[in-house]
């Protein structure tokens, strides 16, 4: 049951971040910021979040996906900085490639192309991860690409002001780079938690999500400084349309609201899988073009409406998988716990 609250948990904060973060991203290009690598690095950043959390609760230990705890022998500190410094990277180059999508392509786009990283995810989560497609989650894999693909309806009148035809086409190629390597990167961490770190307390869930996020914002500082896109900071600041003030705010809580996103994605592939994680991504695509009609009125159609009515179809779907699961590992363990008890 405490298990399942955590799940719940997670997905409400994961959900409620990669919202709020990508309607953030869009007001700070919208209201006069221009530079990709500052849209960057605000989505890897703000991992200084999590240290207080991280040195209350480094001594708790979870169960991921049994109820027995299994103690094993770590990797060594080398391959686990390898490893941290590959997610990192992984993380840096999605973070810059969606960087450039949110700049040259609306919300609705992004949300439309990034249901292709279902597509990616399961196929790295079979690759890495021998990941078990039952008819649930292809149903569920299914309905939520249908519903993000119905976005395409609503592009042709919601390109942003002042992309060519070439930018457009820049931001749709980087948008599929960037879905791809967001599957690969959760099945990795999939596959970190299993091969690499062989632990189930929270500290690895911590020390994952804070050491990718570290290593990607040393690359990504190091691609900001040799753009040389930091010497127009000042003009940029000074021109935001909302003000200096705002313009600080729209990036500090931009960096907030993806660190939730981030902890609480690779908390889920920690509990149960990267498919999971992606699913709940999945969730948001077409959430958030509504709630940019509310934040930045947007048009609203039926074509969204029915999108989001798929969106939550497909969820249930995988939920209810996650549940028989769960069932039958009961009823397993029932099983198991009476031939003992009989012998």
């Amino acid at each position: 049951m405490i298990r399942w609250l955590r799940i719940a948990l997670y997905t409400i904060f994961g959900f409620c971040g990669q919202t709020a973060g990508t309607l953030l991203i869009r007001l700070y290009y919208e209201k006069g910021g221009n530079s990709k690598w500052v849209g960057t690095l605000v989505q890897v950043v703000g991992f200084p979040i999590l240290l207080p959390y991280y040195f209350i609760s480094h001594r708790k230990v979870i169960e991921p996906n049994s109820t027995t705890a299994v103690k094993t022998k770590s990797s060594s500190l080398l391959l686990r900085v390898c490893v941290y410094v590959y997610l990192g990277l992984l993380v840096a180059g999605n973070a810059y490639l969606y960087s450039v999508g949110f700049e040259y392509l609306p919300i609705s786009t992004v949300a439309l192309i990034s249901a292709s990283s279902l597509v990616f995810n399961a196929f790295f989560s079979y690759l890495l991860n021998s990941q078990k497609f039952t008819p649930f989650i292809i149903n569920s894999l299914v309905i939520l690409t249908i519903s993000s693909v119905l976005l395409v309806a609503n592009n042709s009148s919601e390109r942003p002001h002042g992309a060519s035809n070439g930018k457009y086409v820049l931001g749709f190629i980087c948008t599929i780079f960037a879905t791809a390597m967001n599957g690969l990167s959760l099945a990795s961490q999939q596959l970190t938690f299993r091969k690499v770190l062989k632990s189930q307390s929270i500290k690895v869930v911590m020390d994952l999500a804070i050491y990718q996020s570290f290593f990607a914002s040393i690359a990504i500082s190091i691609g900001f400084l040799a753009s040389g896109e930091w010497k127009g900071l000042k003009i940029e600041m000074e021109g935001y349309a909302l003000g200096n003030t705002s313009y600080v705010m729209t990036l500090l809580w931009t960096a907030v609201a993806w660190q939730v996103c981030i902890f609480c994605g690779v908390a889920l592939v920690f509990e149960l899988s990267a498919l999971f994680a992606n699913v709940i991504g999945a969730l948001t695509m077409p959430i958030t073009p509504i709630a940019a009609i509310i934040v930045f009125h947007d048009k609203m159609n039926g074509i969204k409406g029915i999108s989001m009515v798929l969106t939550i179809w497909g969820f249930l779907s995988y939920i209810y998988q996650l549940y028989l699961d769960d069932r039958e590992l009961k009823n397993a363990e029932t099983k198991k716990q009476i031939e003992v008890s009989k012998a």
